[in-house]
């Protein structure tokens, strides 16, 4: 059986309508509460970003849980890793974050992580699927067995003196200017409170949130305000969060991006240098420059590739017991301290390496050049293009072209209806025509 709700991280869609409708939604908290009900009295923490419709999926998601016979403890706006640690702190059975992440405001999502913090395997996720299509009725309680529901007003506490404490102790940033962008998501008020408790200056945007402005122009799909605010600043940093805080861009003090490829190889670099890197290497997915392969290549530490999904870097990391892994989109899992991805966290490892050269970002952050990397997003509208014998025949030729100096991917999306191309190698030009004649081929085959 495949999963036909959950996509490469959770349930996701436009909220209202399904599969994020109510009735689904509560048909998922009585299934995922029924699954992992244990002897004791169970109980399930819930998290949530800043959405309007946070509310509804909240209340849906809770009357499920209860019906059911599970205890809810209820967050508020708190990032999916907090969720992640808290689930294990609080000893929960199931933790729920609310969010679609980096997806604007009238689109929303549920992530589910076990009693160990980490999100649900395959299995698990068509486990609750199959649950899901029961009668509800025989999933009910008898009704002096109805879970009871409070809301935990401590937990943005816990999570930001837990995200202090992953820093060695006595690390400082005094002397930083730090600009912070919130995304007005999750992370609007844990994050600025952290860096600020840390002794850095800390200049904030993006903590503003109004149910509607969620990633708004802001986080970390759209750095340009974030870039601009430290220019204008003069800021030694910036920090750019998405909508729920697992993922993390840095701009440097001129103002210039740094993603999770180049992210990922200073942690690798640092973590080495003091004996602190676990598996001879890291873990990334496909979608990572061959530039960071090569650089961690001459360094002697391998890059692990996973398909896309953070979970699936995590598995591969718990597998082969690496301590680095993460995404070029700024996922990045450092399992030393969580079981997920954490920006808040990252951002502080990136902080202290930097404190600790007593050089600039610019100069700290960028390790390698990228090879030149074309990523278009084709959207499905009707037919599969990738079934077509013309199109096929266009990828072949494609990856012919690029066999002995680059690499041609092209997937499906796991959370919009997208197929994405993309392709890199060392001829800048080559790539961008393999891509852009793909991306023609499929044009006419039910698409937009």
């Amino acid at each position: 059986m495949t999963r036909k709700l959950f996509g490469t991280d959770g349930i996701r869609g436009e909220a209202n309508r399904p599969p994020m409708d109510v009735d689904t939604i509560m048909r998922c908290g009585m299934a995922a509460g029924s699954m992992f009900k244990n002897g004791h009295r169970p109980r399930v923490v819930i998290g949530k970003d800043t959405r309007l419709s946070g509310y509804m999926v909240e209340q849906a998601l809770t009357a499920g849980f209860l019906s059911v016979g599970m205890d809810v403890l209820l967050f508020g706006p708190l990032p999916t890793p907090a969720v992640a640690m808290l689930t294990r702190s609080l000893r929960a059975d199931l933790g729920v974050m609310i969010s679609a992440s980096h997806n604007p405001f009238h689109d929303n999502g549920i992530k589910l992580f076990g009693p160990d913090g980490y999100k649900l395997s395959d299995e698990q996720e068509k486990e609750i699927e199959r649950l899901m299509r029961a009668d509800p009725a025989s999933l009910a309680v008898a009704p002096d067995k109805l879970g009871r529901a409070k809301r935990i007003e401590d937990a943005q506490a816990r999570y930001i003196e837990f995200a202090k404490r992953t820093l060695p102790r006595g690390q400082r940033f005094d002397g930083l200017r730090v600009v912070i962008d919130c995304a007005n998501g999750a992370a609007y008020k844990v994050a600025p409170d952290v860096l600020w408790e840390l002794g850095a200056e800390v200049v904030k945007i993006g903590i503003e949130p109004d149910g509607f402005n969620i990633n708004d122009g802001l986080g970390t799909t759209a750095p340009q305000t974030l870039q601009a605010k430290v220019r204008e600043m003069r800021a030694d940093v910036g920090i750019a969060l998405d909508g729920d805080a697992d993922r993390v861009m840095i701009v440097d003090e001129k103002g210039r991006v740094i993603d999770g490829d180049q992210i990922i190889a200073l942690i690798a670099t640092a973590y080495a240098e003091r004996q602190l890197l676990s598996g001879g290497g890291v873990v990334a997915t496909v979608m990572s420059n061959l530039g960071l392969e090569r650089y961690l290549d001459d360094l002697g530490l391998e890059l692990v590739r996973t398909q896309v999904g953070d979970r699936y870097v995590m598995e591969r990391m718990r597998a082969g017991g690496y301590n680095v892994g993460g995404e070029q989109s700024g996922h990045v899992i450092l399992s030393d301290f969580v079981s997920t991805g954490d920006g808040l966290v990252t951002a502080l490892q990136v902080l202290a390496v930097v404190a600790n050269s007593g050089r600039k970002v610019s100069e700290v952050c960028h390790l390698f050049t990228p090879v030149p990397q074309v990523l278009e997003n084709v959207r499905i509208n009707g037919a599969d293009p990738l079934k077509d014998t013309r199109v096929q025949q266009v990828i072949a030729e494609a990856e012919r072209r690029l066999a002995d100096t680059g690499r041609l991917l092209i997937r499906r999306s796991g959370t919009e209806p997208l197929i994405r191309v993309m392709a890199e190698g060392d001829d800048e030009q080559l790539v961008r025509a393999v891509v852009a004649e793909i991306v023609a081929a499929m044009q006419p085959v039910g698409v937009g």
